[in-house]
């Protein structure tokens, strides 16, 4: 099969490597009919220094059953399903918790003989309850909007609830990309009051605003804070949501959130050290957030896509071949796109 290989950064290639095949009972083999480039493959990109091993990329991804494994029995073949962006048993105590991005013998895609996502096909480990079945076609119109429930929507909607975001509340995200507009999103249905969204790409926030945002604020680092200090009041907001993963972003949630408010950090961080010193102490400020646990969300926000409540997928503005997976991943990285779909 066809599947995109990163070799050092800025050089993605697509190129055969082995067909998947089921290796162990619980396994299952799809044919990709969706996937894309999200903002956390930019960083290897960037970055990979030059490999003679590279690894096959891409996290994110729609597929059709083609072949279970004899201890597989949820799904069938021509089953439609959506692929979280990382596999997990389901019976380890993570998994019992809800935390499924931690469990003991799951792992992500791409890397320790797992196939990416940014391919032809894909085997998949723990396959009963790893995957989701979707109840639409693969030519559903659906389809970009179901296809963010493997990371971007369940991501942002991770900061929100892990920012304990409620009714009445005001919000305040950081990022105007992929996961920002998605945090939008989950901040309104969760009942958020006002949501400022903090982004500089008039495309991308206007999105925002379609999505729910009440107000924009294009200005950075204390241009910025200030700005969304006299929206509201001098006080700030009662939660803060980081997609974005640098320490600026970071220091500006700081300095946007209200004493006793609280940061969730969903943004793949780029530093190694929180700036949260004495000040932020006597502040009384909640850090939290993390990874997406993207298995435990699907089902929960599944029906307000079908239902047409949300249309998460207008994220893609551009969409590509597998072949051209390397223009995808150029325009991401030179901001000409704010997310790229494959279709393989």
């Amino acid at each position: 099969m066809r599947a995109a290989l990163l070799y050092q950064a800025g050089d993605v290639r697509v190129e055969d490597v082995a067909d998947p095949r089921i290796q162990q009972p619980t396994d299952a083999v799809i044919r990709i009919v969706a996937g894309c480039v999200c903002g956390s493959d930019l960083w290897p990109y960037k970055s990979q220094p030059l490999t003679d091993r590279p690894r096959q990329m891409g996290h994110e991804f729609i597929g059709v059953v083609e072949e279970t494994g004899t201890e597989a029995k949820s799904f069938k073949s021509g089953d439609l399903v959506v692929v979280p962006f990382t596999y997990s048993d389901g019976t380890c105590e993570n998994c019992r918790r809800g935390l499924t991005t931690s469990c003991v013998h799951g792992g992500p895609w791409g890397v320790g003989g797992v196939d990416g996502g940014q391919g032809e096909a894909a085997r998949i480990p723990f396959a009963d309850s790893t995957l989701v079945k979707l109840p639409v076609g693969a030519d559903s119109e659906l389809l970009p909007d179901l296809l963010t429930l493997s990371d971007v929507l369940c991501t942002g909607y991770h900061a929100a609830r892990t920012a304990r975001v409620k009714a009445g509340d005001s919000v305040t995200v950081i990022g105007d990309g992929a996961v920002g507009l998605s945090a939008v999103i989950s901040a309104k249905l969760l009942g958020a009051e006002r949501i400022i969204l903090m982004g500089r790409h008039t495309q991308r926030t206007d999105l925002g605003r379609e999505f729910g945002a009440t107000d924009v604020v294009a200005g950075r680092g204390q241009d910025g804070v200030a700005a969304v200090r006299e929206l509201t009041g001098g006080t700030g907001t009662d939660r803060v949501l980081e997609c974005v993963g640098l320490r600026d972003a970071l220091v500006q949630a700081t300095g946007v959130v209200r004493d006793g408010g609280v940061i969730s950090r969903v943004g793949a961080p780029q530093y190694p050290e929180v700036p949260f010193g004495f000040p932020e102490f006597l502040r009384n400020i909640t850090l939290t957030g993390g990874v997406a646990p993207a298995r435990a969300y699907i089902e929960e926000l599944m029906p307000h896509i079908l239902n047409g409540d949300i249309r998460p997928g207008r994220v893609f503005d551009r969409t590509v071949a597998l072949d051209d997976v390397a223009e995808g991943y150029r325009l991401m990285n030179d901001r000409e796109a704010l997310k790229v779909l494959i279709r393989p």
